[in-house]
């Protein structure tokens, strides 16, 4: 009795807090967005209850309906924002930006698939595709999630084709569960369903092994951006890198009990931290409230560190200098949103741990010295367009978008 008079006060409390978030004029002017979300969980978990009343006098298998309906419906938030909420792009830079943007949104409506679940949690065959579907296919996403951004970065080919197998074989063994749960009476044998759940397994690993790649190999890159590689702060976005890399670090050890053990329980625990963490994600993502990236200042090269105390050291660097000018400065390579101290290098006649200390000696770091230059050019630019808006001038002079080139004259401006 007890139980089922806390249950009834649960959904009431939810139902009124919804509706309060939703309608509160103070809560709309200061935070659109988040009742923006609350409108439309309200509006499900409403929709949910009218069709399933007799949960509010029943165990917990509602509940797991519930939390499963939660994460379908973040990930289509996910969607709609990321499809439609997006600064423009240059034309010239499209194949730069959008790879990542068209990849989630097909990773994440893969969601609909699941809404056998969501509509009956007491059906065996429905649990036992939402159970799978995690191991078989989160570790895959996060992979893939990390290389289609950064790939395009840094040679997306490298690791399409392995990328594309991936996605092959977890289409291929998540078929049958799907099928399963969606045709009325279901196609598979109790037996079929044993000796796919083994083939399932053995695939999550696979699928592990292949999000670990993902993470060693962004792990370098991010190790690459605290070093000061790149002169845009958006060209490597850490704040995302660092969330979906610790993501599978988090959920590992409840996705994996869940589906070892069989539990509900804990799986509904699992919806509930991944539709918080795809909210997260989707405030990360979209340019006007990303966080700050890492402020790490590279560290000093110890490598040849003493060569740079006598005459032939000196001549060295001023050589150095002037090629970093030439490239840099008078062949406006600056302008080049995209630009990388590997790309600096590859005009120099000396390896990167000498041009990497000239930056420092000389410019004052890499990213100080381009953005310097693209500030200056962005002020002049302005001065001979008064027409032009902010956005355009921004990527005229060099910055990835308007928000860039606010961030780099935030940054020079503190470190002054």
């Amino acid at each position: 009795m007890y139980s089922h008079l806390s249950t009834e006060k649960s959904v009431q409390n939810a139902l009124f807090i919804g509706f309060y978030v939703s309608k509160s004029p103070r809560v709309l002017k200061k935070h659109p967005f988040l009742t923006l979300l609350s409108q439309i969980s309200f509006t499900f978990v409403s929709f949910y209850v009218l069709l399933h009343p007799e949960m509010i006098h029943s165990d917990n298998i509602y509940w797991y309906g519930i939390s499963a309906a939660t994460y379908i419906v973040t990930c289509w938030i996910f969607i709609v924002v990321r499809w439609f909420h997006t600064c423009r792009a240059p034309k010239d830079q499209h194949s730069y930006i959008w790879p990542d943007r068209k990849l989630q949104v097909i990773i994440y409506s893969m969601s609909v698939l699941l809404l056998p679940y969501v509509l009956n949690p007491a059906s065996e065959r429905a649990w036992t595709m939402w159970k799978i579907y995690f191991p078989v296919t989160y570790y895959f996403y996060c992979g893939v999630l990390l290389f289609c951004f950064f790939g395009s970065v840094k040679q997306w080919n490298t690791w399409k084709t392995a990328s594309w197998i991936a996605a092959f074989i977890a289409t291929i063994v998540m078929a049958p569960f799907i099928l399963d749960a969606w045709i009325p009476g279901g196609m598979m044998k109790p037996e079929v369903v044993r000796l796919w759940t083994m083939v399932a397994t053995v695939t999550s690993i696979g699928m592990m092994c292949y999000s670990i790649l993902a993470m060693w190999q962004v792990g370098h890159w991010m190790r690459e951006a605290r070093d000061e590689n790149y002169s845009n702060p958006d060209d490597f976005p850490t704040d995302y890198a660092g969330n979906v890399w610790h993501m599978p670090v988090i959920l590992t050890p409840i996705i994996w009990p869940a589906f070892l053990f069989d539990s509900q329980d804990l799986m509904a625990i699992l919806n509930i931290f991944h539709s918080i963490f795809n909210m997260v994600l989707l405030l990360i993502v979209l340019p006007p409230w990303r966080r700050a990236e890492f402020g790490i200042e590279a560290e000093p090269d110890e490598q040849e560190e003493n060569d740079w105390h006598d005459e032939q050291a000196e001549e060295r660097a001023r050589k150095i200098a002037e090629e970093i000018e030439a490239y840099v400065n008078k062949g406006q390579g600056f302008l080049d949103p995209h630009l990388k101290m590997d790309n600096v290098v590859e005009h120099c006649s000396y390896s990167r741990t000498y041009v990497s200390h000239v930056f420092k000696t000389h410019f004052g770091g890499f990213s100080r010295y381009v953005n310097g230059l693209r500030l200056c050019y962005f002020d002049n630019y302005v001065a001979q367009h008064p027409s032009v808006t902010k956005d355009a001038a921004a990527q005229e002079s060099g910055f990835s978008s308007y928000t860039a080139y606010y961030k780099a004259k935030d940054r020079l401006a503190r470190d002054k």
